[in-house]
């Protein structure tokens, strides 16, 4: 009996938040709302248990702190330059790409780099190599892509993977 629900519910946190969430999406509970909802309750974990899984396995925390430091420093001192950029004459920007190599192999961390990349103003993660050995990343300002590098490489993806080794 066990392993026939489970087969018909792969995942019951999953199926009860989506349960919960189709009706709080909708402005009056009806039947037909009740049986959507339930619908999509039974059939997005069908679909989702057959995704690839990559769980995260966290190594340390300890370069946490200090990279929250890091980051937050990163966003300030990013958040002044590209206001002296925009609010300066627009010749002095000179955007670009640069792919970015990765050591990181968990999708989780790789995952975490492009999202602190992205939060830093002026620089946006924009596209993963399929092999996962390197990241696309667009600059609003690029003099010295090799130097961009260094810096995604030491102040993020070093601390990344003590934490996603």
């Amino acid at each position: 009996m066990r392993k026939r629900l489970k087969t018909i519910i792969p995942s019951i946190p999953l199926s009860l938040t989506v349960f919960i969430s189709g009706l709080l999406l909708v402005n009056t509970v009806t039947a037909g709302h009740v049986v959507l909802a339930l619908l999509l309750a039974l059939l997005i974990p069908q679909v989702a248990r057959r995704l690839e899984r990559e769980f995260a396995h966290i190594g340390t925390l300890r370069p946490l702190p200090k990279l929250v430091l890091v980051m937050l420093h990163d966003i300030v001192r990013a958040n002044i330059n590209v206001a002296r950029l925009v609010l300066g004459r627009g010749a002095d920007i000179h955007p670009g790409w640069v792919w970015v190599p990765l050591d990181l192999t968990n999708i989780h961390g790789i995952t975490a780099l492009a999202s602190l990349i992205t939060l830093t103003p002026g620089t946006v993660s924009a596209e993963l190599s399929d092999d996962r050995q390197y990241i696309l990343i667009h600059a609003l300002h690029l003099d010295d892509p090799e130097a961009l590098i260094e810096e995604i490489k030491t102040r993020y993806e070093a601390p990344l993977k003590e934490i996603f080794p």
